[in-house]
């Protein structure tokens, strides 16, 4: 995998910053008609019970925290929360939509990060499949180096369900690895999307010192949930 792909990759998400949350909330070309987006919802629901069943906790660390949709759950569960992202307007999409002084934001390629303490939770959403296979393994076991003894990791990604992406996206592949994705510019960029495993990325983890377990929301989302071995 090339560095122009990811640094193209970068790229689309600090132009989509302002418009990111429209995939999120099913609005404009995600807005997949009533009853997908209620499914959507319902799935959202099941995977946010999840990840507050983790907490209470002191730090949580959130990678790739993007606008903030997840940090706004992390607020309400850690006492502070530290969010990295490769994008600046990211970051400060972030802080506008979660101006808690407990969230502390700092700008940093995931690709090359390693992580300089550990935290009671390590948080990342809808990042893991932007990681390409062959940089797995070491930006699994980084993310595993910066949960503390007994603390947890929670991952949430996507399944490759046709009413995920935006309507006049091609309908994904599981077994593809790079994808185009548009704006609502009209803009293309190709970027990575792995579908990968929560099985097997579960057991990764647990591989690496840290047991944990997948699970499936049903039509959208997989989450994967760990504890570091003490």
């Amino acid at each position: 995998m090339s560095a122009d792909i990811l640094q193209t990759q970068i790229a689309y998400y600090r132009a989509r910053a302002g418009e990111y949350d429209e995939w999120f909330y099913r609005q404009g070309r995600f807005d997949h008609g009533e009853a997908d987006n209620a499914a959507w919802f319902a799935e959202v629901a099941d995977v946010q019970r999840a990840l507050h069943a983790v907490g209470p906790v002191g730090d949580a660390l959130e990678l790739a925290g993007g606008t903030g949709i997840w940090t706004r759950e992390l607020v309400t569960l850690a006492n502070h929360v530290t969010v990295l992202d490769a994008a600046p307007e990211m970051l400060a999409r972030n802080a506008q939509n979660v101006p808690d002084p407990r969230v502390q934001r700092h700008q940093a390629d995931l690709f090359v990060w390693e992580p300089e303490r550990q935290y009671d939770l390590v948080f990342f959403s809808f990042w893991l499949s932007h990681v390409p296979p062959a940089r797995l393994a070491p930006f699994l076991a980084a993310a595993v180096r910066a949960v503390r003894p007994g603390g947890r990791i929670f991952i949430v990604d996507s399944l490759p369900d046709p009413a995920s992406s935006a309507t006049n996206h091609p309908t994904p592949d599981p077994a593809g690895t790079l994808h185009e994705r548009k704006l609502n510019d009209g803009s293309t960029y190709t970027i990575v999307k792995v579908f990968y495993d929560p099985t097997a990325i579960a057991a990764a983890l647990t591989a690496q010192g840290c047991p944990a377990e997948g699970h499936t929301s049903g039509r959208f989302f997989w989450w994967v949930t760990g504890s570091r071995d003490r």
